[in-house]
């Protein structure tokens, strides 16, 4: 297992939608980038909420894995180009649903972020 990095990610302190075919979110990431906020906004899933530690490793300029597990036990994994725009995720739902999605990655005004 890798050592966690230390510096501080692109989305860091940011707040952005992910639109994927069948469900949307609402992701915030704290200030250092170790935490995020999160809300399904659209979907089967929609109205799940919460907070989680992640981790992340920058894969190259601007492109980073991002993981984290949910209170519930589900798991994520993103890897989110915040230069292009664009998301691909992976998400294993606690009822081990397997989902691999992707679409389109747009910052947040901070007063939409502020509703979650």
């Amino acid at each position: 297992m890798s050592t966690p990095n230390t510096s501080r990610p692109l989305f860091a302190g940011r707040s952005f939608r992910v639109d994927y075919d069948g469900l949307s979110a609402h992701n915030i990431y704290s200030e250092d980038g170790k935490t995020i906020r999160y809300a399904i906004v659209s979907g089967a899933y929609a109205g799940a909420s919460g907070e989680a530690q992640c981790q992340w490793q920058e894969v190259s300029d601007g492109v980073y894995a991002i993981s984290w597990q949910e209170a519930d036990g589900a798991t994520v994994v993103h890897i989110d180009d915040f230069i292009d725009g664009r998301s691909q995720a992976y998400f294993t739902a606690v009822d081990q649903g397997f989902y691999r999605m992707q679409g389109p990655l747009t910052e947040l005004a901070i007063q939409d972020a502020q509703d979650i």
